[in-house]
């Protein structure tokens, strides 16, 4: 996940670490990562699967019983990740009349600005604007994506609210088509996970139209998975090796 065109070279250099860190280890791991699929659902589901990343959206909702987690990734490097946790920041364009936009949390409490809107709440409690969000347009990714619509759903749920709040709902196909569909006029709010905001921040020159309003409360972040076929003895020789170059979250 996260293999934006513009980190290509990045990604390959992730996967190259691990790879040579899995074959230390005694696992067979393929040279390069496969790009070159139509069918993400299907290669998750493949019974040769060694390593990938998915979403917990998918998972709670079947994936689980085709492949095994390895272990959860560090979001800590990011504003809205903690560990193994992430949030995703909601975004909107800024308003136009020169007013600063309210803000409010579940707890009534301000949070702090920063350059690019508010910042993520510390505690990991949802920070959602409902006065800036109601009767707005949403888009979102997938139906299926925790961070890009089940997350704010839940949050929404939490305080007798709904997604009807919104005026209308459409599918991007992707966290960074949100913020441009956003950012065009297109639609009005989206939720946008914290590593895809800070690759959108530095990649996307459409997310210099928009700002943060708000964050959906803290989840775990997207694992890593194998097949449901991997055996006991790779899975923790995998975990061994993911945890001694730092690619997992601490316990």
């Amino acid at each position: 996940m996260y293999d934006w065109p513009e980190r290509r070279d990045e990604v390959d250099a992730e996967w190259a670490a691990i790879r040579d860190c899995l074959r230390a280890h005694g696992i067979d791991a393929p040279d390069r990562l496969t790009r070159d699929f139509s069918d993400l659902h299907g290669l998750w589901r493949s019974p040769t699967l060694l390593f990938a990343q998915a979403c917990w959206g998918p998972l709670q909702q079947g994936l689980l019983q085709h492949v095994q987690v390895i272990g959860q990734p560090d979001y800590s490097v990011f504003e809205g990740g903690q560990g193994a946790l992430y949030s995703s920041a909601i975004v909107m364009r800024p308003r136009m009349d020169g007013h600063a936009r309210p803000s409010s949390s579940l707890d009534g409490k301000m949070p702090g600005r920063t350059e690019g809107g508010v910042r993520a709440p510390t505690d990991g409690r949802p920070l959602l604007p409902l006065e800036l969000l109601r009767n707005q347009r949403l888009a979102y990714n997938s139906l299926d994506s925790m961070s890009g619509i089940l997350a704010i759903t839940r949050d929404l749920e939490a305080i007798g609210e709904g997604l009807d709040i919104f005026s209308r709902r459409s599918e991007s196909g992707g966290h960074r088509q949100s913020i441009v569909a956003v950012a065009e006029g297109k639609a009005d709010v989206a939720a946008i996970d914290c590593r895809s905001w800070d690759l959108a921040r530095r990649f996307e020159q459409c997310a210099a139209a928009v700002e943060v309003v708000g964050w959906t409360g803290q989840r775990k972040g997207l694992p890593y998975i194998t097949a449901t076929t991997t055996p006991p003895d790779t899975m923790t020789a995998m975990r061994k090796a993911l945890a001694s170059i730092g690619a997992l979250a601490s316990a």
